[in-house]
This record gives structure tokens, C-alpha cells and sequence, in this order.
């Protein structure tokens, strides 16, 4: 599935511009991602890194990577690739690692949830704003000629640090037991209650360690850089997962006193 819409969905849309015309007419923007660099050393990314992908997902982007740059260079079209690290907001879905926090972390403030079971914590990403990266997306498509960019924050936090930050904003202190691996569980202070499990079913088969931006060309030449830091970016996404949760709360409560 991964392969067929990443990889292949980015052909067919190259194609469907190409065959009918439309390749003067037509910018293309393909949002690529960190996970092409995968384990690599260096510690900052950028665009002349070498890629090492370690996921499908991660090949298949590779493959749509390349399919962009031939087509820019075979069809003279303009085609260009954000290489965008993780960017995240409300509007995550609930299956990715921050926005699973971010919600139960609200359930939890409000009773609503006892345990948020996760895998890794200590996998470290450049997390950034969704919205401000959209702006940065729509730059690049303003430019006289196609190129690629390289977009993040220039920072690397862990998921570990994602959910103790998520669990300040909401003014609950938890503390780990100390132990290592599955073993490892985040106990309420105020109540004694355990809110966070291991459960290695969360672990990826291939984990990407580290992944940490290098954006100094977007800042060149595209005039961009980001304002929204971690802690305010978890602070954003917890706010409005308050606001979701409580929304639903007195909504069963209207409908169970039949109003």
C-alpha cells in the first residue's frame, strides 16, 4: 500500500501532467521526508546527505524522490521535493506517536483514560509546526526554478521528552521507575497511579534513532525558518485535545440527559 501510493502515486501525477500537456503549466510539489536518511552519521541533515532509507515507507519515498528529479530533468518540468522533517499539529492522526500523546494525556486530565501504552521513548526527531511548513511548502512553488529543500527545526527531541512535556502542560507530575525497556512505567505522583506502559508492539523493526534538520538553505533562499518551538508545539496540540475530549464529555452528558 505504501509503495503504490507513495512511490507510484507520484509517477502516475508526473504522467497525468505530462501526457496531457500541462508540463509549462504546472508546478509539482512532493512531500518528501526525513526518512529517507535513516541511520545515517552526520548529525545535522541536509540536502547533500546520502540517503539510507530503513522502512517501506521510507523506500518508497525514495523511489518518488528520483522519479521527481528525472522528470524535472528529462521533461524540463518543474518538479521539487520538500525533504521535511517530522512536522506535527492537532490535526495529526491518532496512530502517530505525538498525537497519540497528546490525546490520552487529555483523556487522562479528565478521567476519561488510565494508561497510554508506547513503544520506543527514546527515538529523537526534529519536530516542527505543521502550519508553518505548509507556508514553507507553498515557497518553494514560488521559486523561478525547481529545487529541493531540507525543512526543520535544527532541533532533536525525544518521544520520552514529548511526554513529559504533554503531561506538564496539563499540570500532572509523573515520574519513570527507573527500569529499562518494557519494564519501564511513568507513575502519577499525586495519585500513585501508573499512566504509562511498554508495550513492545510499538517497536519498529528498523528504528531511525536520530533525525535532526539542517534548514539552512530554506533560510538562504526562501527566507524561511520556523517561530513555534517544541514545548509551545506540544502545548498546541495538548490545548486542543482538551478542548476535543471536553467536547465529547458533555456531549454524552446531553445525550444522557436527553437533550
Amino acid at each position: 500500500y505504501s509503495s503504490n501510493i507513495n512511490g507510484l502515486g507520484t509517477l502516475r501525477i508526473l504522467e497525468a501532467v505530462k501526457n496531457n500537456g500541462l508540463s509549462k503549466k504546472t508546478k509539482i510539489y512532493q512531500a518528501s521526508t526525513s526518512e529517507l536518511f535513516g541511520n545515517i552519521s552526520d548529525t545535522y541533515l541536509k540536502e547533500t546527505t546520502p540517503f539510507s532509507p530503513r522502512s517501506p515507507y521510507a523506500v518508497a519515498k525514495l523511489y518518488a524522490y528520483w522519479i521527481m528529479q528525472n522528470y524535472k530533468e528529462g521533461y524540463d518540468m518543474f518538479t521539487c521535493n520538500g525533504i521535511l522533517f517530522n512536522h506535527e499539529s492537532p490535526r495529526r492522526g491518532e496512530d502517530f506517536v505525538t498525537r497519540k500523546i497528546s490525546l490520552a494525556v487529555a483523556r487522562i486530565k479528565r478521567g476519561a483514560q488510565q494508561c497510554l501504552y508506547l513503544g520506543n521513548l527514546d527515538s529523537k526527531r526534529d519536530w516542527g509546526y505543521s502550519k508553518e511548513y505548509v507556508e514553507v511548502m507553498w515557497r518553494m512553488l514560488q521559486q523561478d526554478k525547481p529545487e529541493d529543500f531540507v525543512i526543520g527545526t535544527g532541533e532533536s527531541h525525544s518521544a520520552r521528552d514529548f511526554l513529559e512535556e504533554a503531561f506538564k502542560s496539563v499540570g500532572i507530575e509523573i515520574e519513570s521507575n527507573g527500569k529499562q525497556g518494557v519494564e519501564e512505567e511513568y507513575i502519577r505522583k499525586d495519585t500513585g497511579e501508573v499512566v504509562v506502559k511498554i508495550n513492545p508492539k510499538f517497536y519498529r523493526p528498523t528504528e531511525v534513532h536520530v533525525l535532526l534538520a539542517d534548514a539552512s538553505k530554506a533560510k538562504k533562499h526562501l527566507g524561511w525558518e520556523p517561530n513555534v518551538k517544541f514545548k509551545e508545539l506540544v502545548d498546541i496540540m495538548v490545548i486542543e485535545d482538551l478542548k476535543k475530549i471536553d467536547g465529547e464529555i458533555n456531549g454524552t452528558q446531553r445525550k444522557f440527559l436527553g437533550r
